[in-house]
Protein backbone atom coordinates (compact mmCIF):
# COMPACT_ATOMS: atom_id res chain seq x y z
CA UNK A 1 0.00 0.00 0.00
CA UNK A 2 1.05 3.57 -0.62
CA UNK A 3 0.00 6.59 1.40
CA UNK A 4 0.75 9.58 -0.82
CA UNK A 5 0.91 12.92 0.97
CA UNK A 6 0.49 15.70 -1.57
CA UNK A 7 0.31 19.43 -1.00
CA UNK A 8 2.52 22.42 -1.46
CA UNK A 9 5.65 23.31 0.45
CA UNK A 10 4.82 24.10 4.06
CA UNK A 11 1.61 22.07 4.21
CA UNK A 12 3.17 19.57 6.64
CA UNK A 13 3.92 16.56 4.42
CA UNK A 14 7.32 15.64 5.86
CA UNK A 15 6.34 16.15 9.48
CA UNK A 16 3.09 14.23 8.97
CA UNK A 17 4.93 11.39 7.23
CA UNK A 18 7.27 10.99 10.20
CA UNK A 19 4.25 10.79 12.51
CA UNK A 20 2.45 8.30 10.22
CA UNK A 21 5.47 6.00 10.02
CA UNK A 22 5.83 6.08 13.80
CA UNK A 23 2.20 4.98 14.19
CA UNK A 24 1.97 2.46 11.35
CA UNK A 25 3.98 -0.76 11.74
CA UNK A 26 6.00 -1.89 8.73
CA UNK A 27 5.81 1.50 7.06
CA UNK A 28 8.70 3.44 5.62
CA UNK A 29 9.28 6.74 3.92
CA UNK A 30 9.81 6.62 0.17
CA UNK A 31 11.45 9.84 -1.02
CA UNK A 32 10.64 10.12 -4.71
CA UNK A 33 12.79 13.24 -4.92
CA UNK A 34 15.80 10.88 -4.83
CA UNK A 35 14.54 9.44 -8.13
CA UNK A 36 14.45 12.99 -9.47
CA UNK A 37 17.96 13.70 -8.19
CA UNK A 38 19.24 10.58 -9.92
CA UNK A 39 17.65 11.66 -13.19
CA UNK A 40 19.12 15.15 -12.89
CA UNK A 41 22.52 13.51 -12.49
CA UNK A 42 21.95 11.52 -15.70
CA UNK A 43 19.83 13.93 -17.79
CA UNK A 44 20.98 17.31 -16.53
CA UNK A 45 19.09 20.10 -14.86
CA UNK A 46 15.49 20.20 -16.02
CA UNK A 47 14.02 23.39 -17.44
CA UNK A 48 11.41 23.59 -14.67
CA UNK A 49 11.04 20.43 -12.56
CA UNK A 50 12.43 16.87 -12.59
CA UNK A 51 8.83 15.64 -12.68
CA UNK A 52 8.78 16.87 -16.29
CA UNK A 53 11.18 14.05 -17.17
CA UNK A 54 8.89 11.20 -18.34
CA UNK A 55 11.22 8.57 -16.82
CA UNK A 56 10.63 10.04 -13.34
CA UNK A 57 7.00 8.96 -13.26
CA UNK A 58 7.70 5.45 -14.52
CA UNK A 59 10.68 5.00 -12.22
CA UNK A 60 8.65 6.10 -9.19
CA UNK A 61 6.08 3.42 -9.99
CA UNK A 62 8.67 0.73 -10.65
CA UNK A 63 10.79 1.57 -7.60
CA UNK A 64 7.71 1.52 -5.35
CA UNK A 65 6.61 -1.81 -6.81
CA UNK A 66 10.00 -3.39 -6.32
CA UNK A 67 10.46 -2.05 -2.79
CA UNK A 68 7.02 -3.31 -1.77
CA UNK A 69 7.69 -6.69 -3.43
CA UNK A 70 10.92 -6.89 -1.44
CA UNK A 71 9.83 -5.72 2.01
CA UNK A 72 6.02 -5.43 1.95
CA UNK A 73 4.27 -3.06 4.29
CA UNK A 74 3.40 0.50 3.43
CA UNK A 75 5.32 3.24 1.68
CA UNK A 76 4.61 6.79 2.77
CA UNK A 77 5.40 9.25 -0.02
CA UNK A 78 5.77 12.98 0.54
CA UNK A 79 5.73 14.45 -2.91
CA UNK A 80 4.06 17.51 -4.31
CA UNK A 81 2.52 16.65 -7.68
CA UNK A 82 0.69 19.58 -9.23
CA UNK A 83 0.29 18.37 -12.81
CA UNK A 84 -2.85 16.27 -13.09
CA UNK A 85 -1.56 14.21 -16.03
CA UNK A 86 1.56 13.31 -14.02
CA UNK A 87 -0.55 12.23 -11.05
CA UNK A 88 -2.80 10.12 -13.30
CA UNK A 89 0.23 8.42 -14.86
CA UNK A 90 1.66 7.56 -11.43
CA UNK A 91 -1.69 6.51 -9.97
CA UNK A 92 -2.56 4.38 -12.99
CA UNK A 93 0.86 2.71 -12.93
CA UNK A 94 0.59 1.89 -9.24
CA UNK A 95 -2.95 0.60 -9.66
CA UNK A 96 -1.92 -1.55 -12.64
CA UNK A 97 0.86 -2.97 -10.43
CA UNK A 98 -1.80 -3.94 -7.88
CA UNK A 99 -0.69 -1.39 -5.28
CA UNK A 100 -3.49 0.31 -3.35
CA UNK A 101 -2.96 4.08 -3.23
CA UNK A 102 -4.39 6.42 -0.62
CA UNK A 103 -3.92 9.98 -1.84
CA UNK A 104 -4.15 12.82 0.66
CA UNK A 105 -3.93 16.54 0.08
CA UNK A 106 -2.54 18.35 3.11
CA UNK A 107 -3.92 21.86 2.75
CA UNK A 108 -3.85 25.18 4.53
CA UNK A 109 -4.41 28.78 3.52
CA UNK A 110 -1.79 30.92 1.79
CA UNK A 111 -1.00 33.08 4.83
CA UNK A 112 -0.28 29.98 6.94
CA UNK A 113 1.89 28.51 4.16
CA UNK A 114 3.89 31.71 3.79
CA UNK A 115 4.40 31.86 7.55
CA UNK A 116 5.55 28.25 7.71
CA UNK A 117 7.97 28.68 4.81
CA UNK A 118 9.41 31.91 6.17
CA UNK A 119 9.88 30.54 9.69
CA UNK A 120 11.08 27.04 8.73
CA UNK A 121 14.18 26.26 10.77
CA UNK A 122 15.60 23.82 8.20
CA UNK A 123 18.80 25.22 6.76
CA UNK A 124 18.22 26.40 3.23
CA UNK A 125 19.31 29.21 1.01
CA UNK A 126 17.27 32.33 0.37
CA UNK A 127 16.88 31.07 -3.22
CA UNK A 128 15.35 27.80 -1.99
CA UNK A 129 12.94 29.66 0.27
CA UNK A 130 12.00 31.96 -2.63
CA UNK A 131 11.48 28.91 -4.87
CA UNK A 132 9.04 27.44 -2.32
CA UNK A 133 7.14 30.72 -2.10
CA UNK A 134 7.06 31.10 -5.88
CA UNK A 135 5.28 27.73 -6.23
CA UNK A 136 2.27 28.70 -4.13
CA UNK A 137 0.43 30.03 -7.19
CA UNK A 138 1.03 26.74 -9.05
CA UNK A 139 -0.46 24.92 -6.08
CA UNK A 140 -3.51 27.17 -5.96
CA UNK A 141 -4.08 26.61 -9.69
CA UNK A 142 -3.97 22.82 -9.17
CA UNK A 143 -6.46 22.82 -6.29
CA UNK A 144 -9.45 22.16 -8.56
CA UNK A 145 -8.21 18.72 -9.56
CA UNK A 146 -6.37 17.95 -6.30
CA UNK A 147 -9.59 18.31 -4.32
CA UNK A 148 -11.25 15.87 -6.71
CA UNK A 149 -8.43 13.30 -6.66
CA UNK A 150 -7.39 13.31 -3.00
CA UNK A 151 -8.83 13.22 0.47
CA UNK A 152 -8.31 16.75 1.77
CA UNK A 153 -6.99 17.30 5.29
CA UNK A 154 -6.83 20.90 6.48
CA UNK A 155 -3.63 21.25 8.51
CA UNK A 156 -4.33 24.81 9.68
CA UNK A 157 -3.81 24.99 13.42
CA UNK A 158 -3.65 21.20 13.82
CA UNK A 159 -0.64 19.52 15.44
CA UNK A 160 1.16 17.00 13.21
CA UNK A 161 0.17 14.03 15.40
CA UNK A 162 -3.50 14.86 14.81
CA UNK A 163 -2.92 15.25 11.06
CA UNK A 164 -1.28 11.82 11.02
CA UNK A 165 -4.26 10.34 12.87
CA UNK A 166 -6.57 11.89 10.27
CA UNK A 167 -4.49 10.32 7.49
CA UNK A 168 -4.66 6.88 9.11
CA UNK A 169 -8.40 7.27 9.67
CA UNK A 170 -8.72 8.15 5.99
CA UNK A 171 -6.82 5.00 5.07
CA UNK A 172 -9.13 2.89 7.26
CA UNK A 173 -12.32 4.40 5.88
CA UNK A 174 -11.22 5.27 2.36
Amino acid sequence: MIIWLNGTFGAGKTTTAKEVTSLLPESRLFDTEKVGEMLCHVLGVPEKDFQDFPPWRGLVVEAARQVLDHVGGTLVVTQTVLVEAYWQEIHDGLTKAGIPVHHFLLHTDRDTLVGRIETDTAPESADARRWRLDHLTDYEQALHWLRREAQVIDTTGIVPARVAEAVLEGVRTG
